[in-house]
């Protein structure tokens, strides 16, 4: 495979490129490298490849010419990529789709950025190596080039060394060990030391799992998993994250359609269907808040018959579920029950269809892992303003930028969690 690297400082690339399993390679013509310094394409005097931006603000902008004139230049330039944010996300599976290329041409920006004007120009992609922000292309390109270049037949010496590590079967790589079986009182697992090669792999599939589980379980998703993976990942226990969840489904105080202050009745929908969300999802519990006696009488028949009565004995899923249902009288009653069975204040947040939400289902998840959540969703028209006044902020609403934002509070409790928690888990 040939790379074309269009950079303005070419002899950033003198040693990775020519060191380790990179510059064998480039030894047996496994790959190959063309570094194009678009200042060699510059007209003017100076040879100068930027210019001050239209539009004002700081910095300098590439200049397009010296770049255009650069990729011209190229004779098989193949697909053309440019490191910047916008892009797509570099991953295991599009660099196994790039590795397929026998060209490749790899822009590196400087300064502000380039004309826009080149992307119109070139059939250029734009790449992401992450969401971060780096001084030039140069350092994200060296990670785009090995990530292509070690999947190319010969690269790696050892075909399978490549199909065993993390993200080539949509997992985090297990743990690897070597010799001393023991160093400073930690040893080997004794599985590895059993010279069983069928207990061995699937020692390292489960590992391969559980670290997937640990540290991205959002992967897990897309991740090809057998049946026997799912039963293995089924009987692990509950991520910290949603075991920090709480939701509570206020009846009142909130508004009707005129903006007055109400409290409405509560559904048996709404019981079973959140219930069912919390335990599916391994919350830490659902409180249904209503300061009407009657209704808080009409809950307890309700679950009741779900739990201890006929409707458990019939379905046990059902019962399970209900079992997490707290009636409160109030907010206030939930949160301390909160407080009171974690040990910590929680962080109070509301939900609302209204477009003012400033907190992101990211910064919920965030926030689990420090302390724990009550979500609050309202009935009726919403939450009232002394419902509102108990929470520390609210969740941006599921569709903030719709024009229609009419869900019922079931579907909102079930895409909320879901958005929040990020993975099957």
């Amino acid at each position: 495979m040939r790379f074309t690297i269009l950079s303005l400082f070419p002899e950033f690339y003198d040693s990775p490129l020519s060191c380790a399993l990179m510059g064998k390679a480039r030894e047996q013509g496994i790959v190959d490298f063309n570094l194009v310094n678009p200042r060699d394409f510059a007209l003017n005097k100076h040879k100068s490849v930027d210019d001050r931006p239209y539009g004002g603000g700081p910095g300098m902008v590439m200049a397009l010419d010296p770049l255009a004139r650069a990729l011209k230049s190229i004779e098989t330039p193949g697909r053309m990529l440019l490191l910047s944010p916008r892009g797509r996300r570099l991953t295991q599976s599009f660099a196994r789709e790039l590795s397929a290329e026998p060209n490749l041409t790899i822009l590196c920006g400087r300064y502000e950025g380039i004309d826009e004007r080149l992307l119109q120009l070139f059939p250029i992609e734009l790449v992401s190596a992450g969401d971060f922000v780096l001084s030039g292309g140069e350092a994200a390109s060296l990670c785009l080039i090995e990530s292509v270049a070690r999947l190319l037949p010969g690269f790696m010496g050892k075909e399978e060394s490549g199909d065993e590590e993390s993200f080539s079967h949509g997992l985090l790589e297990y743990p690897h060990y070597t010799r001393p079986e023991t160093y400073e009182g930690l040893t080997v697992p004794d599985i590895l030391l059993g010279g069983d090669h069928a207990k061995v792999r699937s020692w390292r599939r489960e590992q391969s799992l559980l670290q997937t589980l640990a540290r991205r379980p959002e992967i897990l998703a897309d991740a090809p998993l057998t049946p026997q993976d799912r039963t293995f990942l089924a009987e692990k226990p509950r991520t910290h994250l949603a075991r920090n969840l709480h939701l509570a489904l206020v009846h009142g105080p909130v508004l009707n359609k005129f903006g007055h202050t109400v409290t409405v009745s509560l559904t048996n929908l709404d019981l079973h269907d959140i219930a069912r969300i919390s335990r599916t999802y391994g919350l830490a519990g659902f409180f249904a808040v209503t300061p009407l006696e009657d209704q808080q009488a009409l809950a307890a028949t309700l679950l009741g018959h779900w739990t201890a009565g006929a409707g458990g004995k019939g379905n046990p899923d059902r019962a399970e579920a209900l079992g997490m249902v707290r009636v409160t009288a109030t907010l206030q009653d939930a949160i301390a029950q909160v407080r009171d069975s974690s040990g910590q204040d929680p962080l109070v947040l509301a939900t609302s269809a209204r477009p003012d939400g400033a907190v992101t289902p990211q910064g919920v998840r965030q926030s689990l892992g420090e302390r724990p959540v009550l979500l609050v969703l309202g009935t009726g028209s919403g939450l009232a303003p002394e419902a509102l006044a108990l929470t520390h902020g609210q969740i941006s609403p599921v569709r903030p930028f719709g024009g229609y934002n009419h869900l019922s509070v079931r579907a909102a409790a079930a895409i909320l969690t879901d958005r929040i928690l990020g993975d099957i888990f």
